[in-house]
């Protein structure tokens, strides 16, 4: 492959400036996550830890193999929610591993509000388990939950993707085979008891964890019965006399050890087998993205600078490079992964949208997988370009993204506006992963472009244009979208590498489909 060469100075002043400026960015973005992942000194964690149980990440931490990564999903989920009561929704998700196998942990977090759902929880838990049923991950739920946080009940009981959807979930992973292990750490009530029940198997702690369907105050209210949280439903009924429980540990620590026992019988899955090399580091800096990296999005940004920072080698070979110029695709490898670039250069033109479906449809046939690096602002608008079928050649690049059978990773390096994030396998093209650059911003269009429209119409006052204006540049904030799990995180940048590396394996875990048509040369 091509050996990318880099135009930038970074000994000059003006780049220099720009890596300061970023910082600010940088700083924001980790006082955010430690503010959800350094709570040692909130009095609902020292409480939980004074009662002999271990924090939540400490217990993922001992569940997976020692100097593993674990890819932690959504940390910022809920974040600027809910006056900041429920740091990372109250549960944590993610991929590691356990006796060298890849699997997704669902960890309720009991500090926050008992553990119980909202919205947001909800639907990290569901998109957990979502990744798990497409890449075959057997997965590990730690229950310390309330169940249904009642204030938000409305938002999260009745609809399609609300509370139930979970056992939904876990009844098709089950018919699909994926191994689903519970370990009961604390309360399981309500709804919240299916979880352990309808796991393949289920570990309870001793005078810690219960099941029940209705704790002893609901008991009461309905039978007028009194009875002790341990006599309802705690570890030595559900393993002695109800049989919901199958294993009975003495305290955490054993009941981690007696999970990772289980996985050592689990068998692998017959995964997607790739044409690997060594890894070769990138010969340029990755903190040099910090001085790349678009804050301005009307100034362009040269995309091979952030490619030449990210892939193995700075090797990248590129797939008709002079034709449709605004959209950049090539072939490449991030630790050591064979991978397919798609990346923005501007407006995305009928010439680019038929180049990025024909390179899509190469790499579906070879089985690599594919990376979007988006910084888009949309397709090209005008009468000479919809006289040429923009908008029919945008819906081949579409429909090639949509039908793609080989593992999709988005990273959101700028913006991502319009039909553009469709394009460029935004959330509603099911991409394995995507995470966004504190910088990024996603929305219909800029908050700029929708006051002009809206004023070109003439619907709306000057007062009304610039609240408008206001709420859309709120609402595009990378911190606005991860809140709403929009995305599965916002990265730095100078980590883009390891986390797409990370998530290309985890997307290989499993063998890609055939395609569903041959190659169309577009």
């Amino acid at each position: 492959m091509k050996q990318l060469h880099s135009n930038i100075d970074v000994t000059d002043d003006q780049f220099k400036a720009r890596i300061d400026s970023y910082s600010d960015l940088i700083n924001k973005y980790y006082s955010a996550m430690n503010s959800v992942t350094h709570r040692d000194q909130e009095p609902t964690v020292i409480r939980h830890l004074k009662r002999g149980k271990l924090d939540v990440r400490r217990r993922i931490e001992l569940l997976t193999d020692e100097n593993t990564p674990f890819l932690e999903l959504s940390p910022l989920a809920a974040y600027d929610q809910y006056d900041n009561q429920f740091p990372s929704a109250g549960i944590i998700t993610g991929i590691g591993r356990i006796h060298g196998k890849s699997c997704m942990i669902i960890a309720n977090d009991a500090t926050v509000k008992g553990g119980t759902y909202i919205s947001e929880t909800v639907k990290k838990h569901l998109r957990g388990q979502e990744i798990a049923l497409k890449n075959h991950l057997p997965c590990v739920y730690i229950v310390d939950s309330g169940g249904i946080f009642l204030p938000e009940q409305a938002r999260i009981f009745p609809d399609r993707d609300g509370f139930g959807r979970i056992f939904y979930n876990q009844s098709q992973m089950s018919a699909s085979a994926i191994p689903q292990i519970s370990i009961v750490m604390g309360s399981c009530t309500a709804g919240g008891a299916y979880v352990p029940a309808m796991s393949d198997e289920t570990i309870i702690v001793k005078n810690q964890g219960t099941i029940f369907i209705g704790g002893p105050p609901l008991v009461k209210a309905a039978t007028g019965e009194e009875v002790t949280a341990e006599e309802l439903g705690g570890a030595l009924v559900h393993t002695g006399i109800s049989g919901v429980a199958d294993h009975l540990a003495e305290n955490e620590i054993d009941a981690i050890r007696i999970c990772r026992n289980i996985f050592e019988l689990i068998p692998p899955v017959d995964s997607q087998v790739l044409n690997m090399q060594n890894i070769e580091e990138p010969i340029y800096n990755s903190s040099d993205l910090y001085g790349i990296a678009p804050i301005d999005l009307k100034k362009s940004v040269d995309i091979y600078e952030i490619i030449a920072r990210i892939v193995d080698g700075s090797k990248f070979e590129e797939f008709k490079r002079d034709y449709g110029t605004t959209l950049i695709t090539g072939y490449s490898r991030i630790l050591g992964f064979p991978v397919g670039i798609l990346a923005n250069n501007g407006f995305l033109t009928s010439e680019a949208a038929l180049k990025g479906a024909h390179f899509i449809e190469i790499c579906n046939f070879r089985k690599i997988p594919l990376l979007f690096l988006q910084n888009i602002s949309g397709f090209i608008v005008g009468k000479k370009y919809e006289h040429e079928g923009i908008a029919r050649n945008g819906a081949k690049l579409i429909h090639a993204v949509a039908t793609a059978v080989v593992p999709k990773i988005t990273v959101i390096i700028g913006g991502s506006f319009g039909a553009g994030n469709y394009a460029m396998a935004g959330r509603a093209y099911n991409p394995d992963f995507l995470f966004m650059w504190p910088n990024s911003r996603i929305a219909v269009m800029g908050g700029q472009q929708a006051q002009d429209v809206l004023n070109s119409i003439k619907s709306t006052t000057s007062e009304s244009s610039l609240n408008l204006e206001q709420r859309f540049e709120e609402e595009g904030s990378a911190y606005f979208s991860t809140s709403r799990i929009w995305d599965d995180g916002i990265i730095d940048p100078a980590n883009t590498r390891i986390v797409v590396g990370l998530a290309i394996s985890i997307a290989s875990n499993t063998r890609s489909a055939s395609p569903k048509s041959g190659i169309y040369r577009m």
